[in-house]
């Protein structure tokens, strides 16, 4: 369920208002879910533990903790907090939404009348409106849901929009608006939820493509990708949704020519399946690239992309029991901004979360300690003395695989993420200070196609007792970096902890602006610099 499928359907090219064929309020009952389902059933018995969990409590690290859910097998997905910084999330094997209290440490899981027994879904989008409502996606019955946390009801919204295949998947309030990207439609949605007979379809560059993340930008245009799977051609698309809306009513709601409301950027080549996507308040655009272990920048003043290394992931997700991986990935996946401009997102093969000060050039891996093996290359499970349990019982210990963490949220210092596979949701506080830092003797290299240059760095501070491991990841394919054992000449850097680096460019590598990462990890963090090499 989570391939990324070819053969989407190809929708219009117009930029249009449709009115009459908009979704509509569903008020027609479905069967009501009986109180003490066993949501584990929807799995058969084999495939529990790994849909359901691994069986292990609740963890932390120094800046992790983790909750289990009560109800055993939910699926948490999409997440979102309110105001007071209260995380909603959705269950979505169980068709409902759930609230954790900070304070109290308590979960509150609403019953959706609505739901029939039996029936999983994936709910990949949430949000919290300012009047209560709580929004979220589900791609089993294509709807829209809404939960009113005053009233404690849900309504629904049916998303029939013409393809006969659709996945609405993230889902934004911005101002009047529900914001909706179809992934298999092809398309970018602007619903009024008020007034469901009118809606704005966004157009899509590509026939046959997928429409992923998108961000609006401030300005009254919203930003999003378009791109064929796998490893087709691919844009990143600005819709001028403001400059639409006012044309289209001094026109009197004519259908205009979309190519005077949309700006198109070529992908390049390296970026394969860009699924997160964030704007930043000096307007520039961030991608997720879920096929590598790369983010990118793009600054539309000069339209020039940016390729950002992230750490390898370490052996305990990706376990590698068969040895076939030979170069694992972090598969960075959604990304959004805090109100500091720092770009959060998950590392979706790393079970990380991760957060990018682009200003600083830092990033911080925040390793999820849950893990469940069934989804990597994960050896049997060891036992701890005297523990002979079953798995499912919580006796044999976990030390490798991943917890699929899908979504996260953001309110303030705080990162609250869900663990589909785990049945957990967590936070990160990313308030807690590190435990060293990370200086480079350059934070800039240029370089032409085959050429290389020696760079240092070096950890400052105390990481305690937990092993330390240098990383220097190079944003691959076009950049390699090597760890010398010897001081590169002219470099400097000669103080204690120093590490030396040899980056080079291969001879095929575009112009262009790609960055190193150096730094270290821990099992539980990964602190990195990165350096700014440009392609001549």
């Amino acid at each position: 369920m989570f391939a990324f499928l070819g053969g989407i359907m190809v929708t219009s090219t117009v930029v249009i208002a449709i009115p009459g064929i908009a979704p509509t309020v569903r008020d027609d009952p479905l069967p009501v879910v009986t109180m003490d389902y066993d949501y584990a059933s929807n799995y058969p018995e084999a495939d529990r533990e790994q849909f359901c969990g691994s069986g292990q409590p609740a963890a932390s690290t120094d800046y992790i903790q983790e909750y289990d859910i009560p109800t055993w097998c939910t699926n948490p997905l999409a997440i979102a907090t309110d105001y007071a910084g209260n995380p909603w999330f959705a269950e979505a094997n169980a068709g409902r939404v759930a609230k954790f209290d900070p304070i109290t440490e308590t979960f509150t899981e609403y019953p959706n009348p609505h739901w029939p027994e039996g029936v999983t879904s994936m709910m990949w989008g949430m949000d919290y409106a300012s009047n209560g409502l709580l929004w979220f996606t589900e791609e089993r019955t294509n709807s829209l849901w809404a939960f009113n946390t005053v009233s404690e009801e849900y309504g629904r919204i049916s998303y029939s929009l013409g393809p006969p295949e659709q996945l609405p998947q993230r889902l934004l309030v911005d101002r009047s608006q529900i914001i909706v990207n179809d992934l298999y439609g092809n398309m970018l949605t602007f619903l009024d939820p008020i007034n469901p007979d009118s809606f704005i379809v966004a157009p899509s560059p590509i026939e046959g493509a997928v429409t992923a993340g998108f961000a609006p930008d401030g300005a009254g245009g919203v930003w999003y990708t378009s791109w064929l799977y796998p490893g087709g051609e691919g844009y990143l698309v600005r819709f001028d949704y403001d400059a639409y809306v006012a044309a289209t009513v001094a026109e009197n709601r004519m259908h205009l020519p979309p190519i005077s409301f949309i700006d198109l950027y070529e992908l390049p080549s390296t970026l394969k399946t860009p699924n997160g996507a964030a704007v930043t308040a000096d307007g520039k655009i961030w991608l997720a690239d879920t096929s590598s272990s790369s983010v990118y920048e793009f600054d539309p003043l000069i339209s020039v992309f940016t390729q950002y290394a992230t750490a390898d992931p370490m052996p305990s997700a990706y376990g590698n029991k068969t040895g076939v991986i030979k170069a694992p990935i972090s598969r960075p996946y959604w990304m959004d901004v805090d109100d500091g401009g720092r770009i959060i997102f998950n590392s979706h093969g790393s079970n990380n979360i991760s957060v990018v000060d682009p200003l600083l050039k830092t990033v911080v891996e925040y390793n999820v300690p849950s893990r469940n093996p069934l989804w990597s290359d994960c050896a049997e499970p060891r036992y701890e003395t005297n523990a002979t349990e079953p798995a499912s019982q919580g006796g044999a210990v976990r030390d490798c695989g991943i917890a699929q963490v899908f979504d996260f949220a953001i309110h303030e210092e705080k990162i609250w993420f869900t663990e589909w596979a785990e049945n957990k949701i967590g936070v990160v506080d990313t308030s807690i200070p590190l435990p060293f830092d990370v200086e480079t003797s350059s934070e800039f290299i240029m370089l032409s196609p085959g050429g290389s240059e020696g760079i240092s760095f070096s950890i400052v501070g105390d990481d305690g007792d937990k092993p330390l491991t240098l990383i220097a990841v190079p944003a691959r394919p076009h950049i390699e970096a090597v760890q010398l054992p010897d001081l590169v000449a002219g470099q400097g850097g000669d103080g204690q902890g120093t590490v030396n680096v040899l980056v080079s460019v291969s001879d095929d590598a575009p112009r262009g602006l790609y960055a190193v990462l150096l730094g270290a990890q821990t099992p539980d963090v990964a602190v990195g610099k990165f350096v700014t090499v440009m392609v001549t």
